[in-house]
């Protein structure tokens, strides 16, 4: 039970959040991930060596403790984390290790002098309500999953049933269940776990889906990143015909019913959930303003799939930024995307619904000129690949 005295102990901490949180979070995962290897799996190396998952735990962690009174005031915050972990099968038995971990590393980066025991008790108690949180909304999830049309829970196999090379960089997996069966329609935007095991270990990914739903099979489009054990496995070990296990659909970055135009805006990998989120919104007769930025041509992947949308629907207006473009590549405009380009591209800014996705430093530049040019910013919607970092500043 978390007291009054707890919560005066926990917002009593902030200030030590918010000048080292991040120490503490570090020092968090480097216990957890070299005592635990149960929950490896759990988290992405890279992220870790990166620092961005420290830092996006450190943000929740402050976030958390400011809003210890006023849990609502988190916004969407808890359930990006409910999906992220429904995502990668986050279960109960999970959330002890990580609690144990966590106050072990308060004590440890603040001293005892400072985390005293009434510290680590009142943190005991914030930790066990919000876990207590998550694991019933979670068990919702993965309840609502294994009850819905052909729903699962935990692990369903699918095989390779074709690869595509999209590009110079991406390649589609199209995926159908072994067992033969139909699967979970998923909504625009949503995305699956995937779980391998490489050299012997096993690791656990989300790709969205870049296909719409036809109640079959999956289509997944995957990045070949520069290092990344995942992806290179996926475009050089994985073939046609390997099996491989899925987790259900899940997600919150969907396409929100609306007779609104709706303005896509992507650059790189980040077209894979607009893909079925502009089929949803051509076919529910909206507006439909396509914004991709990519390097060059030779890394534009689906162009043909849009040309071939805009063909069929007159309600679809595209444009294409090439910051690198070769010799013959045909865009609309060279280099990076500007407010003169979304001024131009995007009529009535104050009457559509904008989504967006790219690296990060593409999304602060999006979110930053969306506003400008007057769309609001309740209309916004952006997803992370990979840990949920602020745009600001």
């Amino acid at each position: 039970m978390l007291s009054p005295e707890h919560r005066a102990i926990v917002k009593a901490t902030v200030p030590l959040l918010e000048s080292g949180g991040e120490a503490l979070t570090t020092h968090f995962y480097r216990i957890m991930l070299s005592e635990h290897p149960e929950v490896r799996p759990l988290f992405n190396q890279a992220h870790q060596a990166s620092g961005d998952q420290p830092r996006a735990l450190a943000n929740g962690v402050l976030m958390y403790a400011k809003n210890i009174d006023r849990l609502e005031a988190l916004g969407p915050l808890v359930g990006q984390i409910v999906q992220k972990h429904v995502s990668l099968q986050v279960l109960p038995e999970h959330y002890p290790v990580v609690g144990s971990c966590l106050l072990r590393a308060i004590r440890e980066v603040l001293g005892a002098e400072v985390a005293t025991d009434a510290v680590i008790e009142a943190w005991g108690a914030a930790y066990g309500m919000l876990a207590d949180l998550l694991i019933g909304a979670e068990e919702s999830v993965y309840a609502g999953h294994a009850q819905a049309d052909g729903g699962w829970r935990g692990a369903r196999a699918f095989r390779v049933e074709r690869r595509v090379r999209e590009s110079d960089e991406i390649t589609s997996f199209h995926l159908a269940p072994v067992d033969g069966g139909p699967v979970l329609r998923h909504a625009p935007g949503e995305y699956i776990g995937l779980r391998l095991v490489i050299d012997g270990q096993e690791m656990r990914r989300n790709y969205s889906l870049s296909a719409a739903a036809n109640g079959r099979d999956y289509r997944i489009s995957v990045k070949r990143e520069a290092g990344g054990r995942v992806s290179g496995h996926l475009h050089e070990a994985v073939k046609e015909g390997d099996v491989l296990d899925l987790f259900p659909p899940t997600g919150d970055f969907t396409l929100q019913a609306s007779e609104r135009p709706v303005a896509l805006i992507t650059a790189g990998v980040g077209i894979t959930p607009a893909l079925p989120m502009m089929e949803q919104a051509l076919a529910d007769g909206r507006e439909v303003h396509f914004i991709h930025c990519a390097r060059h041509g030779g890394v534009h992947a689906f162009r043909e799939q849009v040309e071939a949308l805009a063909q069929r629907y007159p309600k679809l207006k595209r444009f294409y930024v090439y910051s690198e473009p070769r010799t013959g590549d045909q865009a609309h405009a060279e280099g990076f995307i500007e407010r003169l380009h979304l001024e131009r591209w995007l009529p009535q800014p104050a009457a559509l619904d904008a989504y967006f996705l790219g690296p990060k430093p593409f999304m602060k530049r999006v979110k930053a000129l969306l506003a400008e040019v007057g769309v609001p910013a309740e209309r916004t919607r952006y997803e992370f690949f990979g840990p949920a970092t602020a745009l600001e500043g």
